[in-house]
């Protein structure tokens, strides 16, 4: 039995773990390719080692009946585990329901824009072919935000894809992005941050995981001013600027809708005092033709990124 007195372990870094396993496998190979190859088969072998137990865990969760379809979306929702499944070949949905859920998860951003994306094929070596519809209201750092949100979302939940490939409406929509995503020949892939794109990067903003639950704070993040919202364990991310009086939200404050469910979340300018729905891409509860301005934020084994344009001024 644990000792009662011994506290628990924190969390591990999931991003200093990735930046260490590759900082000693550089430092190999200063002993030459063998060592270099050794250190690498090493990883490897650590890597297959764990997987199994993953693997015969579920087995043992099988046979107990315990592992129904709740538990596999619960693992399938966790950020952590549901990347070691990926490496390790037991996530339980396919690739084409990844992506689907992924592009619902990124719906109520695209639609804050007046867009909409479409899944068209999944081919079998891994390429995804969308349609991105409708608007971005004719700003191009908000074309480039919107196909980065719909790439985030869908390498993360689908590390696996080889290229996405977008089609579009009009001539104002999002460029076409296709190239190469995260792969799986290596556990330290599953470590590293997201792959940056064109006219926008991924930042980490470590002191979120500071912010409380039912909690607002304003951020400087890459050159731009952001306001990050916690609720539960959901973050979201937003321009830090109110458009009914275009003042900063800094000071905002979140609360629960009047007779909404304790998932609800409306935020309130500390200037002009209007409300906004968090979950609804911060859609105004006042003015249905306003609304904050999304920006495309991820979690990974408890790391917080987000995605910040870099061709405009904050």
């Amino acid at each position: 039995m644990a000792n009662p007195e011994q506290s628990e372990s924190p969390p591990p870094d999931i991003q200093a773990a990735g930046d260490r396993i590759e900082a000693l496998l550089t430092a190999s190979a200063s002993g030459g390719v063998v060592a270099r190859e050794r250190a690498e088969e090493l990883v490897r072998i650590v890597a297959d080692l764990y997987g199994a137990g993953i693997e015969r865990i579920l087995e043992v969760l099988h046979d107990m009946g315990r592992l129904d379809d709740d538990v596999l979306a619960a693992l399938a929702g966790d950020s952590m585990v549901s990347s070691l499944l990926l490496v390790h070949g037991l996530h339980p949905y396919d690739i084409t329901t990844r992506v689907e859920k992924a592009l619902e998860s990124v719906r109520p951003y695209l639609g804050s824009h007046g867009g909409d994306v479409e899944l068209l094929d999944v081919s079998e070596d891994g390429v995804v072919k969308l349609r991105l519809l409708g608007s971005c209201d004719g700003c191009p750092s908000s074309s480039v935000t919107l196909t980065l949100a719909v790439e985030g979302a869908v390498e993360a939940a689908a590390p696996e894809v080889t290229s996405i490939e977008v089609e579009t409406t009009d001539d104002t929509a999002a460029p076409k992005a296709a190239g190469p995503l995260i792969s799986l020949d290596s556990l330290r892939s599953r470590l590293s941050e997201p792959e940056p794109v064109q006219g926008a990067s991924w930042e980490v903003v470590p002191e979120l995981t500071d912010l409380a639950s039912g909690k607002a704070g304003s951020y400087l993040v890459g050159g731009t001013s952001v306001l990050a919202c916690r609720v539960g364990t959901d973050y979201f991310a937003f321009r830090d600027m109110c458009p009914e009086c275009n003042r900063g939200l800094s000071g905002a404050t979140i609360a629960r809708r009047l007779g909404g469910s304790a998932a609800d979340a409306v935020l309130t300018c500390p200037t002009c005092h209007g409300h906004y729905d968090v979950r609804r891409a911060g859609a105004s509860l006042d003015d249905e033709a306003l609304h904050l301005s999304p920006l495309p934020l991820l979690t990974t084994g408890g790391v917080v990124s987000v995605a910040v344009p870099t061709s405009v001024t904050a």
